[in-house]
Parts: structure tokens; C-alpha cells; sequence
């Protein structure tokens, strides 16, 4: 469980990341989870947008990835979210 002092720090270092994953109209797959579960033991930190043709909302979106990858969400802004889950090596220090 991340405090309010954890997701500011990951904000912050959000901020200057761009996006590594687009969902678009086929939605969240299970390859999707994969690929975004693997990005978050390498980056711990991955930023995901929404295109306009995701059939699902951001907040549904979201709960699918999150519970499928194991993270937490650490903000949504617009149509881009935030996902953090530790790796073994730690290496954003939280």
C-alpha cells in the first residue's frame, strides 16, 4: 500500500516519462497484461494511455490492469494512468 507521500515522489518522477503502452479498440487483453507486467518489473513505473477508440473507461481499464498485474494505481490524469508495483531489486527506492 503506497502513503500519500509515496505517490507524490512517483508522481513527480512520472511527470517526465512518456507513455509505454496504447490501448486502442480491442481494449485490455491478456497479452496487454502480460507485456505491462513484465514492463513493471524491469521500470516499476509505467504509464499507460487510453487512445479514444478503448472501448472500456479509464477507470475500468485501470482495475483490469491493476488486478491483473499485481500494481497499484498511483494516479490518472485525463485518459493516461499510472501504475507502480515494486520489483525484487527495488529500484525507485520506495
Amino acid at each position: 500500500m503506497l502513503t500519500s507521500k509515496d505517490k507524490k515522489t512517483l508522481r513527480s518522477i512520472a511527470q517526465t516519462r512518456k507513455a509505454l503502452f496504447q490501448i486502442g479498440k480491442d481494449g485490455v487483453t491478456l497479452n496487454m497484461i502480460k507485456t505491462i507486467s513484465d514492463s513493471l518489473e524491469v521500470h516499476e513505473l509505467v504509464k499507460v494511455s487510453l487512445l479514444k477508440t478503448c472501448p472500456l473507461s479509464v477507470q475500468e481499464a485501470a482495475l483490469d490492469i491493476a488486478g491483473g498485474t499485481r500494481s497499484e494505481v498511483v494516479q490518472t490524469i485525463g485518459r493516461t494512468v499510472i501504475f507502480y508495483r515494486r520489483s525484487k531489486e527495488n529500484k525507485l527506492g520506495l
